[in-house]
Order: C-alpha cells, then sequence, then structure tokens
C-alpha cells in the first residue's frame, strides 16, 4: 500500500472559494493605463488596446473593462501573430 503523503512544515492549505477566485482576478486588472509598469516602475511601455506591455521586464496587464476583441485586431495588423 502506498503512502499518504504528509504535508511539510511551513505549507499553506488555501481553499479555493468563489470569493477568493474572483478576489484574486480583480488583483489582475488595471483600472486605467499608466505611464509606469506596475512590476519594476519602468517608464519604458507599450499601450495596446487591452493590455500594457512593460518592455523592460516583460510584464503585461489587462485593462479592465477592454474589448479582446479590439486587441485581437491590433495583433493582426500589427503583425504580432499570424491569422489563423
Amino acid at each position: 500500500m502506498p503512502e499518504i503523503p504528509r504535508r511539510k512544515p511551513g505549507t499553506k492549505v488555501v481553499l479555493l472559494t468563489p470569493e477568493r477566485v474572483l478576489e484574486r482576478a480583480a488583483r489582475r486588472f488595471l483600472d486605467e493605463r499608466t505611464s509606469t509598469c506596475v512590476k519594476c516602475g519602468s517608464a519604458f511601455v507599450d499601450h495596446e488596446p487591452a493590455f500594457m506591455h512593460c518592455r523592460y521586464c516583460g510584464a503585461m496587464v489587462r485593462l479592465a473593462n477592454r474589448p479582446l476583441a479590439a486587441q485581437e485586431e491590433f495583433e493582426l495588423r500589427s503583425g504580432l501573430r499570424v491569422a489563423s
């Protein structure tokens, strides 16, 4: 019979409830565009229709309430991806 794995000291068990999932998702969006990266503070950022992309650290942050259809059109027109 296989042994049941035991928790290592210092580990944390987090229960995923709908409220916690929504709370985590809300932290991943920006309400408005900023002129600096939220991760590293660099001002070397590109503004896209639905995202803000930091060219220094590579962070991509989703902007809240922005249509992903506009982002897809932006990516296709700028050559960032090939139409499929």
